[in-house]
């Protein structure tokens, strides 16, 4: 009953924060959130814990309040992820003897040609299913340390990446350039595949970039409106 709670309460609140519906400023505390939704201040704890592990909201003296990112950080960390990314498939077309994994990208193939017959619901949490993708392609080109660092980059990031699967049809979208991709470097197409990488990333920094700043000015209106 209490994961039930939980899930209300986090899906709730995620949902709201990622709509600019809670102002900065504004503190969540176990107590006013269980009231609101009138249960016990356990399933909010373990909610609100959820949210900062997100780094959707970060921990106060007295509760949480919600995080204001930072555009220019995003950026930055975005063009990082870009370039690892890239670096996996541009070591193979440099070097005759770097090869990737087929056996690796056939079973990713397959994970998301079923994901395309069936695809998730339109839902922040796919953001880890995205994460996958990235991670098994790069691992697939050979460097455990590149797919190391994509790690740490991803944890960076995953707060704000949550925003590219509000958008509608992104999901399906994903899938498709997903498979795409897969294709090209199955296929021995590497420049193409590289080409649609970057693409790729590129327009989900665009979607990332747009949500997250109409979250930021809904969220200061609403805190100059208090």
């Amino acid at each position: 009953m209490n994961a039930n709670l939980c899930e209300l309460v986090y899906s709730t609140l995620r949902s709201e924060l990622m709509n600019g519906e809670i102002p900065f400023g504004h503190r969540l505390t176990e107590p006013k959130v269980a009231g609101r939704f009138r249960i016990s201040r356990t399933p909010v704890r373990e909610a609100l814990t959820r949210l900062c592990a997100d780094g959707l909201v970060q921990r106060e003296e007295f509760g949480y309040s919600p995080v204001r990112p930072s555009i220019p950080l995003i950026r930055d960390l975005y063009e990082l992820r870009i370039t690892l990314e890239l670096a996996g498939i541009q070591r193979a077309i440099g070097n005759p003897g770097v090869t990737h994994d087929r056996e690796l990208l056939e079973s990713e193939y397959r994970r998301w040609k079923d994901l395309e017959a069936d695809p998730p619901p339109q839902e922040p949490g796919f953001v880890a299913t995205d994460e996958e993708f990235h991670v098994a392609l790069l691992t697939a080109a050979g460097n455990a340390e590149m797919v190391r660092a994509l790690r740490g980059v991803n944890a960076r990031i995953r707060h704000v990446r949550m925003y590219d699967f509000i958008v509608n049809n992104r999901v399906e979208v994903t899938i498709a350039e997903h498979l795409a991709i897969l294709e090209a470097v199955l296929a021995d197409r590497l420049p193409l595949a590289l080409s649609l990488l970057h693409k790729h990333i590129g327009e989900s920094l665009d979607v990332v970039l747009d949500r997250v700043s109409r979250a930021i000015v809904a969220m200061s209106l609403a805190t100059g409106s208090e």
